[in-house]
C-alpha cells in the first residue's frame, strides 16, 4: 500500500507541472513537439515547489474487486506529502521526507517505512525528494491510442524500472486531471484530480505524524 502511493507521488511530480500547449509549427514533427513539452515541464516543475489537490481514486483488479475513495493530496518539497483518504477504507499516509507514515484507523496500526526503501526505482526516488529530471529519469511519450477527449496525454516509464504511468493534463487550465499506474499483478489505480493548487503555501504541522494512543507501530528495516 505504502510503495503503491509513494510511486504515485513520485509520478504525479513529473504530470503535476503545468506546459504551454505547442506552437501551430511543432505539431507537425511530433519528437519536436514532445521535446518542447518535456523542456516545458521540466522548467516549470524546478519552480513548483508545493501543491494540494482533492481527488476521488478507483482501485480495480483482474479478479473483478473494485474500491473508490475520495481525498485529498499535499506536497511539499524536499519530500513531505501526506494523503487523506475517506472512508470507507479511512486511511491517512504522511511522509516527513524521512519517514512514511502508514495509519489505517480500522486497524489502528501505523507503519513506518523509510522514503528510499518504498521506491525501488531511482530515478522515483529523486523525484520524490524533489530532485530529477524527466527527460534522462523517464522515458516519456504522447499515450497511443488515447481518448478524444481534449486532454493532453502521456505516458512515462521509468528507466531505471518500475511500473508505468500514463497522465492528463488539461490544455487549458493546466491542471493535472488523470493519474493512472498499473502494477505488477494487474491492479490499476486510477485518480482524477480537482481544485488543484500549484505553491500554496502549506503548514509544516501537515507533515508531521504522531502515533495515536494505543496504535500498533510496525517499522519496516531501516526505521529508525
Amino acid at each position: 500500500m505504502i510503495a503503491r502511493y509513494a510511486a504515485i507521488v513520485a509520478m504525479a511530480l513529473a504530470a503535476v507541472v503545468a506546459f504551454t500547449p505547442c506552437s501551430r509549427a511543432g505539431l507537425d514533427a511530433p519528437s519536436t513537439r514532445l521535446e518542447s513539452t518535456l523542456s516545458r515541464i521540466q522548467n516549470h516543475y524546478r519552480v513548483t515547489n508545493s501543491f494540494h489537490a482533492k481527488f476521488t481514486e478507483q482501485v480495480t483488479s483482474p479478479g473483478g474487486m473494485k474500491k473508490d475513495r475520495t481525498g485529498s493530496v499535499y506536497y511539499l518539497k524536499p519530500g513531505r506529502m501526506r494523503w487523506e483518504f475517506a472512508g470507507p477504507e479511512t486511511e491517512t499516509i504522511v511522509s516527513d521526507g524521512v519517514i512514511v507514515y502508514s495509519y489505517e484507523p480500522d486497524l489502528n496500526q501505523v507503519i513506518e517505512t523509510p522514503v528510499k526503501q518504498i521506491i525501488k526505482s531511482p530515478s522515483a526516488t529523486a523525484f520524490l525528494l524533489g530532485f530529477g529530471n524527466l527527460r534522462t529519469d523517464f522515458k516519456a511519450s504522447f499515450t497511443p491510442s488515447a481518448p478524444n477527449d481534449g486532454l493532453i496525454h502521456l505516458t512515462l516509464v521509468p528507466k531505471e524500472g518500475g511500473n508505468a504511468a500514463e497522465v492528463a493534463l488539461d490544455p487549458k487550465s493546466l491542471d493535472l486531471v488523470m493519474l493512472d499506474l498499473t502494477d505488477a499483478v494487474g491492479d490499476r489505480t486510477s485518480f482524477r484530480f480537482t481544485d488543484w493548487s500549484d505553491n500554496p503555501t502549506l503548514a509544516d504541522s501537515l507533515f508531521k505524524f504522531e502515533v495515536p494512543s494505543g496504535a500498533d507501530i510496525v517499522r519496516t528495516p531501516g526505521a529508525s
